[in-house]
């Protein structure tokens, strides 16, 4: 039995145990009453020598002020002694666990089952102090403790006690505080002063079980003296379950079939009356029944076959109306998918022929001036061809001066263009020029953000990319003119050479005549001295150390001597990057610039469309193999040969002639792109050539045989490359299966 007493007369015990119902164990009221005051007077000793203990299987919760303790006593002390010392089995006994908080050096004592592991222990103590348990780590006498590690394995008897020491992995971020307790919770162990003899007192450690599940009311007494209450207290130890034997066992309700009948009888009762002696019925509203044709067997298999046939007529006729509304709509899809394509075909003929009068009225660069002087080549044989057909004599020689004049106007007019496009392009390759030297170092990190980094050369670049830029700025009034040429000024004279005192020269040249009043339109071309005398100063690694990395001529001269050709037309030594090698280029001839101008001085080619074929053909060969190598190896003069010679300039399937529809694939799709390995071919043809799964099977004998042939041609082609070579030997490897080709091979015969 357990004993509540009145919250005024003893707060403190009042606080540990809750109203509803306080249990102690007591044979009469004196007894009980000793005890109770003997716990009074050891409450504060209790709270000093108070140690929270636990009992629970794995990682119970701190007591609330909310929850029930129960006090385990018995009735005198050596019942209670003997309770104390009574365990259950070894792996559900308990013991209490002291672990102290590093490095503030709290102390927390709490009761675990010794058979409880170290990282169940942290698993609690992390929900408890709110840390990842990953980041706790439990050690005894300054050796860490394993995860896998029990009570028992560290030495702990069962009641026993163990001090461990816990610390942080990562104090920084996950520091170890105490928890701050709300309000005061009922100790798990207590020390009772029990009275054993007149004079005699022992004290005992009584042990608080928690309490699982909520106990029920049992009533009780009230001393009448005292005004003490004593309720009726339920068991306190939670009952043991039976061990299981490995034997499924049944009870007999169970294992009894059940067998119950009950009796079913009609809702609705019916009869029938007749005539007879004593009783009339009218007939009035009889009716005749006469029995209907009889069936046979034959002819109800045959209403039913019938009506099987009108089903399935039925039937059928809703598959083909079905059948055909989905023909109907799959030919409308097509019609409109047909609109569209035309619409696409005629808006990119429409974008090419705007472009391609864009780039002929407005060129800008090197390719826009080829497409310039073939059309120019190709207006003056059409000249020619008219002049044979039509005149003769001194009349055709008449003639061809006019068009040999004409020509030269032709000729001029495009030079002009080109001093045009080439100042304009000269800015904006000075401006990318002094951007790239102006931009800082980037670099791309582990999680794909690009990280950017100013060094002291980036700076000094940007500082005279913005004085470059000022300089070079019109509209400015004479005082924003003058401060800029001042700002100049102070910059170059930082280093003492000929170059700089050549700029301050000029900068007060123009100072002077700002000041005298000149007009800016006479002033041109001495600011065009200054920003090109600076621009060389930018230039030159010495006072730009930046530029160093984006100079083409390196520094060393050492390394001069590595990578330098002669060009036998303009006779000057350029580096191998100035020189265009074909595939099958023995020596190295001339330049680029050389190339370019014998083209249009007597060729007046357009490799414009070739380029543009290598281009498509390099970016889908990246997509599907990004370690192919062939079509880098080729240049334009090379496709040009693949293209024209080979292939005929024409789609092999259609013989559509135009450049700017043709497109060069694999022609086996299992295999790398290579000039033996290709088909020309439009770019609609392109696309459905390559959704195909067999050659065999799609094409024809006399077709395949025609490519077949044509990639021996390339082969042969294509084979005087050494660095080709090694793939051209790959193919010898192609399995006979794969690649349909009969082989003969000589049958040698030995004599017997």
């Amino acid at each position: 039995m357990s004993e509540r007493e009145d919250e005024a007369t003893d707060p403190e015990m009042t606080e540990g145990a809750p109203e509803d119902h306080h249990e102690s164990v007591s044979g009469n009221n004196y007894a009980t009453s000793e005890v109770q005051s003997e716990t009074e007077i050891q409450t504060e000793e209790a709270h000093n020598d108070i140690e929270v203990v636990i009992p629970t299987n794995i990682c119970p919760a701190f007591l609330t002020s909310g929850e029930t303790g129960h006090v385990v006593a018995e009735q005198d002390y050596q019942d209670i002694a003997s309770h104390v010392s009574v365990t259950s089995d070894l792996g559900n006994s308990t013991a209490s666990v002291k672990i102290m908080l590093m490095p503030e050096g709290h102390m927390m004592t709490i009761a675990f089952t010794i058979g409880v592991t170290t990282r169940e222990l942290k698993d609690h103590f992390a929900n408890e102090l709110k840390v990842p348990s990953e980041v706790i780590q439990l050690s005894l006498d300054g050796k860490v403790v394993g995860n896998d590690q029990t009570l028992i394995d560290l030495g702990v008897q069962p009641h026993g006690t163990i001090q461990l020491e816990m610390t942080s992995s990562d104090p920084e971020r996950h520091p170890i505080r105490p928890v701050k307790l709300q309000q005061y919770n009922m100790s798990d162990v207590i020390t009772v002063r029990v009275q054993t003899e007149a004079d005699t007192y022992q004290d005992v450690v009584v042990e608080i079980e928690r309490a699982t599940r909520k106990k029920p009311f049992l009533g009780g007494y009230r001393h009448k003296t005292t005004a003490a209450e004593f309720h009726h207290a339920a068991v306190q130890t939670m009952a043991k379950r039976r061990p299981d034997k490995g034997v499924d066992t049944f009870s007999r309700d169970t294992q009894t079939v059940e067998m119950k009948s009950q009796a079913q009888q009609c809702a609705n009762n019916t009869s029938t009356q007749m005539t007879k002696t004593g009783c009339y019925m009218s007939s009035m509203e009889d009716k005749l029944i006469s029995p209907g044709s009889y069936v046979t067997a034959d002819q109800y298999h045959s209403a039913r076959l019938n009506a099987v046939i009108t089903l399935q007529t039925y039937f059928r006729r809703w598959q083909a109306r079905r059948f055909t509304d989905l023909l109907r709509m799959d030919r409308e899809f097509r019609r409109v998918w047909m609109e569209q394509e035309e619409a696409r075909k005629k808006q990119e003929k429409e974008d090419y022929i705007s472009a391609e009068h864009h780039r002929r009225m407005h060129p800008q660069n090197k390719e826009d001036f080829a497409l310039l002087y073939n059309a120019l080549e190709k207006w003056r044989k059409e000249e020619l061809e008219r002049m044979d057909s039509c005149v003769g004599g001194a009349e055709r020689k008449a003639a061809l001066c006019a068009l040999l004049e004409k020509e030269t106007q032709l000729i001029a007019s495009i030079g002009r263009h080109r001093i045009v496009a080439g100042e304009r392009n000269q800015s904006k390759a000075v401006q990318a020029f002094l951007d790239k030297c102006a931009a800082p170092r980037r670099w791309r990190a582990f999680d794909g953000k690009v990280t950017e980094m100013d060094t002291q050369y980036t700076l000094r670049a940007r500082e005279l990319r913005d004085l470059y830029s000022s300089i070079n700025l019109h509209y400015l009034c004479q005082e924003e003119r003058l401060d800029v040429l001042l700002t100049l000024k102070h910059t170059v004279k930082e280093h003492d050479c000929k170059l700089s005192q050549e700029i301050v020269e000029l900068i007060d040249r123009e100072s002077d005549l700002l000041l005298r009043g000149v007009k800016e339109a006479n002033l041109e071309g001495l600011r065009t001295r200054i920003s090109t005398l600076f621009l060389q100063y930018i230039k030159t690694p010495t006072f730009n150390p930046q530029v160093t990395k984006l100079l083409r001529i390196p520094q060393d001269p050492a390394e001069l001597r590595k990578d330098i050709y002669y060009c036998r037309g303009c006779n000057a030594y350029l580096r191998s990057t100035h020189f265009a090698l074909t595939a099958n280029a023995r020596a190295v001839g001339h330049c680029r610039r050389c190339s370019e101008l014998d083209n249009e001085a007597r060729h007046r080619e357009d490799f414009s469309h070739y380029k543009s074929i290598l281009r498509r053909v390099r970016k889908a060969e990246a997509e599907c193999n990004p370690d192919a190598k062939i079509p880098y190896l080729l240049q334009e003069q090379d496709l040009r040969y693949l293209v024209d010679v080979v292939w005929g300039a024409q789609s092999a399937l259609s013989a559509w002639s135009n450049m700017h529809e043709l497109t060069l694939v694999r022609w086996d799709q299992l295999w790398d792109w290579s000039p033996w390995n290709c088909i020309l071919l439009t770019k609609d043809e392109a696309t459905a050539h390559l959704k195909v799964d067999s050659i065999e099977k799609a094409y024809g004998v006399v077709f395949i045989r025609s490519v077949k042939h044509r990639h021996t041609l390339a082969r042969k082609y294509f084979s005087q490359i050494p660095v080709m070579a090694e793939y051209l030997h790959d193919v010898g490897s192609k399995p006979a299966a794969h690649c349909k080709l009969l082989v003969a091979k000589h049958i040698s015969t030995v004599a017997k």
